[in-house]
């Protein structure tokens, strides 16, 4: 999955400031450490994972592409998100650090993606 044209030149222009506004909601910032970690969520997981709605789901993963953090590939009726591959390798050192060291961030939001991964019909199909 490569990223769209504009996606890779928002990444390359990412600038610690931008960087850290995306970031500035928590629900951002979780979305994208479970992204990281699971290389791959779709808006139905974050959804089950955030016990939010998807609308709401929805429009903070816009932002986080309108900044360059991550990319997209539609499949069906679902968008799937992917840590951009394009980020600056500082982006991406900030990212590893946060996670390393903020596990509690996304252990609740893990477990239930783990949970609806043990379902019989994922919601996402």
């Amino acid at each position: 999955m490569a990223p769209l044209p504009e996606t890779d030149q928002r990444a390359a222009e990412l600038s610690p400031v931008s960087l850290f506004r995306a970031l500035s909601d928590e629900l951002r910032l979780t979305s994208l450490l479970l992204i990281r970690r699971e290389k791959e969520l779709c808006v139905c997981e974050l959804t089950e994972a955030f016990e939010v709605s998807q609308p709401k789901v929805s429009r903070h993963l816009a932002i986080l592409r309108d900044s360059g953090l991550v990319a997209t590939e539609r499949r069906g009726q679902w968008v799937y998100y992917s840590i951009n591959p394009s980020l600056p390798t500082w982006a991406l050192r900030v990212l590893d650090e946060t996670a390393a060291h903020n596990e509690a961030l996304i252990h609740t939001p893990l477990a239930k993606l783990g949970a609806l991964a043990e379902r019989s019909a994922p919601s996402c199909t």
